[in-house]
């Protein structure tokens, strides 16, 4: 079954307000065999994170900045533990949004994330790309941390470069980027736009 591939189990793409305007939102979940407190340590701890993710630094509670290592940076306007955090995404002169909810099932966690895009017609990196941009990424940090609840340690996908360079990556990437591709149809979008939007993503995460 492709989740057992694919870093998250379940993808949806919603079109929706956000603080009064349109936004496209990609939202993503996963089960992992641990409790909240523990799962809620390693996506906030910035010693943990560095295994799976990013190194972070920053004030790390509510109203504090964040910054990850070469990608986005923000405030943190919602954390409330082990169960909810919201941060802006400021990247590249953008900004967006990320919410993290983490909810019990039995012994196990499903965390929930949603990626808040605005939504604009102009935007031509949603227009090249669509929501396997940001969603290929999420579900690399997915796998990671997937893989860090498992072991204790880990070094993220994207900080493997043999990994990265091997079939097993490309076809996972590729994967990922068809997933979303599934959801952004189921959410509205025609299939040929949604495919294409896809297959340039898997290109450029795969090199071709």
């Amino acid at each position: 079954m492709l989740h057992k591939v694919v870093g998250a189990e379940v993808r949806e793409f919603v079109e929706r307000e956000h603080e009064g305007k349109p936004a496209r939102v990609m939202i993503a979940s996963r089960l992992y065999h641990t409790g909240a407190e523990d799962l809620w340590d390693a996506v906030t701890s910035a010693e943990r994170l560095p295994r799976w993710f990013l190194p972070i630094e920053g004030d790390l509670r509510l109203g504090g900045r964040y910054q990850l290592q070469g990608n986005a940076g923000g405030t943190i306007t919602r954390c409330e533990p082990p169960k909810a955090f919201d941060v802006t995404w400021e990247f590249g002169g953008g900004m967006s949004w990320v919410t993290v909810r983490l909810a019990p099932e039995g012994k196990d966690t499903r965390l929930t994330l949603e990626h808040i895009v605005p939504a604009s017609d102009e935007d031509k990196h949603w227009t090249q790309f669509g929501p396997s941009a940001v969603g290929v990424g999420w579900d690399l940090g997915f796998l990671g941390l997937g893989r860090h609840i498992e072991s204790g340690g880990g070094v993220p996908p994207e900080a493997d470069p043999a990994w990265m360079a091997s079939d097993e990556a490309k076809t996972f990437m590729r994967a990922s980027a068809d997933a979303w591709a599934a959801a952004h149809v189921k959410g509205g979008e025609a299939p040929e736009v949604a495919r294409g939007m896809a297959e340039r993503t898997a290109a450029f995460y795969t090199g071709g």
